[in-house]
């Protein structure tokens, strides 16, 4: 069975100081998790961080015309093109400077941002150009990283801000997952709970689910309910996560109780390679409904987990098949998630002495 997640791609993030001269040297001491610098090359001499800039000394050389693209080029420089977007004209220009060899563009655009984004990387995303464009601040960064769900390959974002620029980052964040065979020890019928259905923002693929469990540090991928079965349709954006008590884990780093999730709350997505992403919860329901209890065992690591009882609840196999809760039996191997027990305050990671049962 093929995975139909959407594939992660790399994108950058760029800052633009807008602090002073004699500040600049200070500002720039303090970032972490930038590699690039939209400044003058002569202001940051010898430092760590490439520069782009309107310069032929910039490691990626912002072009404005044609005539500077081809000297850029005859320069054997890394080069993009500068365009301010008000028009279609403005878009088609942007489409000859990629296949003029123009390595990424810049989009400025101002006052309709996302439909002139969505046509530009609509035209270059099969290309070898990259589309970046201009954020003022990191929420802005968050948009611009999701236009037309490909995204743009990288935002500048202008700032004097230290602290939004640790936000925007942020944005740019996934995790690997180490997903590891799970074999089934023991399932049981524990009669009648409130479980929690987790409904996103996100349309899930084949192999995308949640990670949920007993123990912060043991979890098992639960699947996501784009199957359907004979009686119910498809609904790819939910997953019939598990009991209230359940833990799963948030982009934020911290495990939450799936009877906190709400609309709003970020959480991951992880395929059964591992890959990660970021769904929003667009509701969630807890309902009473009958439950089952699984026990299974991961390189050593024990946990369960507490799901619904009903056919279209499922679990991934090692192969990417599906396995309905109703059809789990001792000896299965399934697809989970565990690592050393540490304690948790809050959801917060704590390194303490804890045993769970």
């Amino acid at each position: 069975m093929a995975d139909s997640a959407p594939i992660q791609k790399s994108r950058d993030l760029i800052v633009r100081p807008t602090v002073s001269k004699a500040a600049l040297d200070k500002f720039i001491a303090k970032l972490k998790g930038v590699s690039v610098l939209n400044v003058d090359p002569k202001l940051v001499p010898g430092t760590k961080f490439m520069t782009l800039y309107e310069s032929q000394d910039a490691n990626m050389v912002v072009c404005k015309t044609f005539d500077q693209m081809k000297a850029a080029r005859a320069a054997g420089k890394n080069f993009g093109f500068y365009k301010k977007v008000t028009s279609n004209a403005d878009v088609d220009e942007i489409h000859r400077a990629s296949l003029a060899g123009a390595s990424f563009v810049i989009v400025e655009v101002n006052d309709w941002k996302i439909i002139p984004l969505e046509n530009i990387i609509a035209k270059l995303h099969k290309s070898n150009t990259k589309v970046y464009t201009t954020a003022s601040s990191s929420k802005e960064v968050a948009t611009m990283f999701s236009v037309l769900e490909l995204g743009v390959d990288g935002v500048i974002l202008s700032t004097d801000s230290v602290e939004e620029v640790e936000k925007a980052s942020r944005q740019l964040e996934t995790v690997m997952f180490p997903i590891k065979v799970a074999r089934v020890l023991e399932v049981k019928d524990v009669g009648t709970g409130e479980r929690v259905c987790v409904d996103t923002a996100s349309m899930m693929g084949m192999g995308e689910g949640m990670l949920v469990g007993s123990r912060s540090n043991f979890m098992l991928l639960v699947h996501n309910e784009s199957v359907g079965s004979s009686f119910t349709s498809p609904r790819p954006f939910r997953v019939n996560a598990g009991a209230v008590y359940c833990y799963t884990i948030t982009p934020d780093g911290n495990t939450r109780y799936l009877s906190e999730l709400e609309s709003g709350t970020e959480v991951w997505i992880v395929n059964r390679k591992g890959q990660s992403r970021k769904a929003t919860v667009g509701r969630s329901k807890i309902e009473t409904r009958p439950l089952l209890l699984i026990r299974a065992e991961i390189e050593g690591e024990v946990g369960t987990v507490i799901l619904q009882n009903a056919e279209t609840i499922r679990l991934v196999r090692p192969d990417g098949k599906l396995l309905s809760v109703t059809e789990v039996k001792k000896g299965d191997e399934v697809l989970g998630f565990a690592k050393p027990a540490s304690g948790r305050h809050f959801g917060m990671e704590v390194d303490e002495y804890i045993v769970e049962k």
